[in-house]
């Protein structure tokens, strides 16, 4: 029986049927979902005033009303004690962080030695210098010249002017050493990281343990913080449309990807200078080699927004003046 079988004339066509019906089952079941379904994200929009008025587009971040503030330490160490944390509201002049201070204070206190030191010196040559003039001023006192020889006149004016040298010089360690430890004092100040102003802890980049450089350090500041009531927006503007801003009025933000939350923030201030662009919103059709316009809005109190948040912003576009040649 199996002598019989043509594996040109039975077998292969058997295994093309097989190879076939697989095929079509495959197509079949693996075809893709063509249903039709909402957008995830709605695209941004105007709305309002603005849905059928003359308008600006433009992207931006939004960022505190005092700006990021990247927090720094004057003096490089080892950080000992980390105050606060990311969220936490601070006060100006509140402490953020502390580093290693005891080379610091070890040098306070070899200062307020010599201070000590410096101090004995003056009384004992103050003492000196007065027992000195009062031998001096006995023998110039005298009726009679004869009655005290002429060497023990002078050894007592020698013995005045060394008193009156170890004063001067003691006074002088005196102010080198109060000097000392005004500058121990001063690193011992700056070891002590404190808030600039009043404001919200956006970031917390260090613990306790690591050190602190000044100069090349870590690229990410230690510290960021800003005054996030109330929030900005920084909405970047083409130069190509800066002639058409109405600079002044107010805009309609909305989050990136929540095109319906929609507020109305007032214009605070448009920067002076206009820049390379910065802040890309990773759009397939975004051009890159622009410059814009940076515009600062104020945003209302909202649970919409965070920091370093994209956003749409529509900015209402000046009316159009009619051609004085026609």
């Amino acid at each position: 029986m199996f002598r019989n079988l043509s594996f040109a004339r039975q077998i292969l066509p058997i295994a093309a049927l097989i190879g076939v019906a697989i095929a079509a089952w495959l197509i079949f079941f693996s075809q893709p979902d063509r249903s039709t379904a909402e957008p995830g994200k709605q695209p941004p929009k105007a709305s309002g005033e603005l849905l059928n008025a003359p308008r600006v587009a433009g992207a931006g971040v939004v960022e505190p009303a005092s700006e990021v503030i990247d927090i720094g330490s004057a003096l490089s160490g080892l950080v000992t004690d980390v105050r606060v944390r990311p969220g936490d509201r601070v006060a100006k002049g509140d402490v953020l962080f502390l580093v290693d201070a005891r080379a610091a204070r070890a040098a306070l206190a070899q200062a307020e030695a010599a201070i000590s030191e410096a101090r004995a010196a003056i009384a004992e040559a103050q003492a000196a210098q007065a027992t000195a003039r009062q031998q001096l001023d006995l023998y110039r006192q005298l009726a009679d010249p004869a009655a005290v020889s002429r060497a023990e006149v002078i050894r007592a004016e020698g013995d005045e002017a060394a008193a009156t040298s170890r004063l001067g010089l003691a006074r002088a360690r005196l102010a080198a050493a109060q000097a000392a430890a005004a500058t121990a004092r001063t690193e011992i100040e700056r070891l002590v990281v404190r808030a600039p102003i009043a404001g919200e802890i956006l970031a917390v980049n260090i613990r306790p343990g690591e050190f602190v450089a000044t100069q090349g350090g870590s690229s990410q500041p230690f510290i960021q913080m800003g005054e996030t009531t109330p929030l900005h927006v920084r909405v970047d503007i083409d130069e190509n449309e800066v002639a058409r801003v109405a600079i002044g009025e107010p805009a309609i933000i909305s989050p990136r990807g929540a095109a319906e939350v929609q507020v109305k923030a007032t214009f605070v201030r448009a920067e002076p200078l206009v820049i390379p662009k910065r802040s890309l919103t990773n759009s397939a059709a975004e051009r890159v080699d622009v410059r814009v316009l940076q515009v600062i809005y104020a945003l209302p109190a909202s649970d919409a927004f965070r920091v370093g948040q994209q956003i749409d912003a529509f900015i209402p576009a000046k009316a159009a003046t009619p051609d004085k040649g026609n």
